[in-house]
C-alpha cells in the first residue's frame, strides 16, 4: 500500500475559536521540508501534553477521504474545504481506518513510524467546528484519524510517499479496535488480545486490561463534552 501526503501540516498553541482555551488544534499546510523527531514535527505543538503529543501520537493522520461524508453529515463549512479541520499533521486519500492496521509501519519521507492508536476524539472539536456534538459524532462514525510513533527520524514534506513497509497484525485495522472499545466492549476474547498486543499504546492496553478486571466501561464524557460533563477520562 502506498499514499501520497496531500498536505503536512503544522502550527503553534493559540486561541480556540472564540473560547478561553488554548489548542494546537489549528495546524496550517507548509510546503517546506519539516524534520520529524520522536515527539513530532518542528514547529507543530500541544497545548494539554497530558492528552495530545508524546512518543505515541507524535503524528496525527486524517484521511482527507472523510470530508465529504462532514459535509453532508453537519453541513458544508469552510473548514471542511481543505486539510487540517480536526488537527492532523498528515492528510491523504486512497486509506482509512477500515485499511490501516495497528502496528502497521510505514516508510515516510526519509522516516519511519509505526501505527500506535487511533484518535480519540475531545471537546474541543466542539468548539473548533461550531457544532456541539461534533466530538460525539467522530467517536461514533469511526472516522476517528490515527496516530502513528516515530521509529526513524527524518525529514518530510508534502508530496512524499507514505508507503506501508511491514503489517504484523493485519487481523487488528482500527476499525476493528474502534469497534472493541465503543460497541463490543464485553467482548472477553478481544479484549484480553489487545491487553496483550504490544504494538498498541501503553494507555490503550490499561484500559482494556482494566475492563477485564473490573468488567466496568470507562465514561467518556468528560473527553466528549468537557467541563460540562461529569466523570473521568481514562483514555488519552
Amino acid at each position: 500500500m502506498k499514499m501520497r501526503v496531500d498536505a503536512l501540516l503544522v502550527g503553534p498553541v493559540q486561541s480556540l475559536g472564540d473560547s478561553q482555551h488554548v489548542s494546537g488544534i489549528a495546524k496550517q499546510a507548509v510546503t517546506d521540508r519539516r524534520w520529524l523527531g520522536r515527539l513530532g514535527f518542528d514547529g507543530d505543538e500541544q497545548a494539554d501534553h497530558k492528552h495530545h503529543g508524546g512518543l505515541d501520537k507524535a503524528v496525527h493522520h486524517y484521511a482527507f477521504d472523510h470530508y465529504i461524508d462532514w459535509a453532508k453529515q453537519i453541513g458544508k463549512r469552510e473548514i471542511l474545504t481543505r486539510p487540517g479541520a480536526f488537527g492532523e499533521n498528515l492528510s491523504t486519500r486512497g486509506c482509512t481506518e477500515a485499511e490501516v492496521c495497528i502496528g502497521d509501519i510505514y516508510s515516510l519521507g526519509e522516516a519511519v513510524v509505526e501505527v500506535s492508536q487511533a484518535r480519540q476524539p475531545c471537546w474541543k472539536l466542539n468548539i473548533r467546528f461550531g457544532y456541539p456534538a461534533m466530538s460525539t459524532l467522530v467517536q461514533e462514525s469511526g472516522r476517528t484519524g490515527w496516530y502513528y510513533r516515530v521509529l526513524a527520524p527524518g525529514w518530510v514534506a508534502a508530496g512524499d510517499a507514505l508507503m506501508l513497509r511491514e503489517r504484523p497484525h493485519p487481523d487488528w485495522p482500527l476499525s476493528r479496535l474502534l469497534d472493541v472499545l465503543y460497541r463490543r466492549t464485553d467482548d472477553r476474547a478481544a479484549l484480553a488480545r489487545l491487553a496483550q498486543l504490544e504494538v498498541l499504546a501503553d494507555s490503550w492496553r490499561k484500559v482494556f486490561a482494566r475492563r477485564l478486571e473490573r468488567g466496568e466501561v470507562e465514561d467518556w464524557s468528560t473527553r466528549l463534552l468537557g467541563q460540562h460533563a461529569a466523570g473521568p477520562d481514562v483514555v488519552p
